[in-house]
Order: C-alpha cells, then structure tokens, then sequence
C-alpha cells in the first residue's frame, strides 16, 4: 500500500499508472476518514470490481458550517491507515487542507449544486454543505480521473446530488450506490456513531425501527405517504426528530409512493449528535 500526501505526487502516479495501464480499471472511495465497516464495504466493492483502490482520506471543510463539529470530526489516522493496509488497499490519498485547498478563499472555484435538490433536507439544515462536497469532489475526480467511484447509500441525498452531477458535467466515471452497513442491532453505521453513548446507541435503534415500520406498512400495500410516515413517526416518539421525508429520486416530496422510485429519509437528534438513516423502495 502506498500513501500519497501531495497534489503533484498523485498526478505523476495518475498519469504513469494509466499510461503503463490504459485498460485498467481505477475505483475512488472517497472518505473523511474515522472508517467504519460502512467503509470497508465500499472498498471491497472497489477491490472487487477495479484493477486498482485508491481511497482518499479528507476532513473536508468546506462541507460544515459555522457552527458545526469541523474541528470535533473523528481523526483516526493510525487506526485508518491500518484498515487499508489489512483490505490491501493500494492506494491512500491523504493531503492536508493546504494541499486541497491552496488558494484563499475569495480566489477558489466553487460549485452550486442542483438548486432542488440542494435546499432541501441536509441542505436545508445545513446551508451551502453540498455546495462543498461538489468541490471536494471535483477536485478528486479530476485528480484521480476514475472509471468508478463508490458512495454509501446511506448519504442518499449526497449520492443523489452526485450522480446529478455527474450527468450534467459529462464526467466519465460510474458511481457505484453501495448497501448501508449496519450493527447487529440495526443502527446504520456512522463516524458520528462515536459520540454516543451505550444508552445513546439503544435510543438511537428507535431510528431503523422506524423504517421497519414504514417498509411494514408499505408490504401491507399502503401507498400514501401521510399514512406511513404516521406510522413511523409513533415509533420515532422520545428522539427529536429533526425529519421524516418520503420523496422521490429527485428529492421532490411525494403523496403516493412508486416502488423502485421513493426514498425515505428519517434525520434524529440523540444526545444531541444528528443521525441519519433511510430506506430505498
């Protein structure tokens, strides 16, 4: 496994590497770090389906806000590095913010992403945050100039706004939707899931249960979403929920869901660290 730290080490290992490999397949995970077995699924997805893995770890921070947990985001290098090394990644981009990022602020190129779909939900809550994971990620995909790129399905908003994305820019690379990760239990696995405590953790399965309940209802052939988010939402009471959404692909609120087009979307607040969590139908 090698790992790359520079901007200019990286584009010579690109450019060398797809000369000596025209017909090699190259596969991106893109990751903040703190890796989860979340993680690991899209990495192996990688090894899998590609010729060669390379996962880039960046706490990007023109995705948070003001007042969000930039600073408090779970830096696990050691540990991180260690995960790679055992899936036999080969290998790890890991550049500091003046690498990404070297121009000041009022000269960088940045992005708006898709007006519907970027204003509503996460950016509803979280003012300009896709417009800062389409940075990260522009820069990535023309660094690294992959075939394939992986994201976890239980970012859907994220996933979403990407493929978008890639369609409207005319990228070349096929992003890969993988399953979401969860524990024994059924909490969706996250970075943030850290912060919790063990009475935190138990609290917070009310979230999964609440999909179980929503898929339960939907199985029963109930197709209106009022109904089933009522539904849901009993199973939610005690958690503050910050908010349960039944849409489509296109994150357009919906009154009757169609299978293989509605995403449900549940946001919660527990021992006040936002967790997230949906459901593909």
């Amino acid at each position: 496994m090698k790992v790359i730290k520079s901007v200019k080490e990286l584009q010579i290992f690109i450019q060398t590497y797809k000369r000596q490999n025209p017909k090699e397949v190259i596969g991106l995970v893109p990751t903040m770090g703190a890796l989860h077995k979340g993680h690991l699924s899209l990495i192996k997805a990688s090894k899998t389906t590609c010729d060669l893995t390379i996962v880039s770890i960046f706490v990007n921070p023109t995705q948070f806000g003001v007042n969000e947990d930039f600073s408090k985001y779970p830096r696990k290098i050691e540990a991180d590095l260690k995960i790679c090394q055992s899936v036999e990644v080969d290998i790890v981009f890991m550049p500091e913010i003046e690498e990404m990022y070297p121009l000041k602020s009022s000269l960088q190129t940045t992005f708006n992403a898709p007006l519907s779909m970027a204003s509503v939900l996460e950016g509803e809550a979280r003012s300009g945050h896709f417009n800062g994971v389409l940075q990260i990620i522009n820069k990535l995909f023309h660094l690294i100039q992959p075939h394939k790129a992986f994201f976890g399905k239980k970012d859907a908003q994220q996933l979403l706004i990407v493929q978008k994305m890639v369609e409207d820019l005319f990228f070349p690379i096929e992003i890969i939707p993988c399953e979401i990760v969860r524990s024994e239990e059924g909490l969706a696995l996250s970075s943030r899931n850290v912060y919790l405590s063990l009475e935190g953790k138990r609290k917070a399965l009310k979230i999964s249960q609440s999909l179980k309940v929503a898929m339960q209802v939907i199985m029963q052939g109930e197709r209106e979403s009022l109904k089933i988010k009522n539904e849901a939402l009993r199973v939610l009471e005690g958690l503050e929920v910050e908010y349960f959404a039944i849409v489509n692909r296109e994150l357009e609120s919906i009154l009757t869901i169609q299978k293989d087009s509605t995403l449900i979307l549940v946001v919660a607040k527990v021992e006040e660290v936002r967790l997230l969590d949906n459901l593909w139908f």
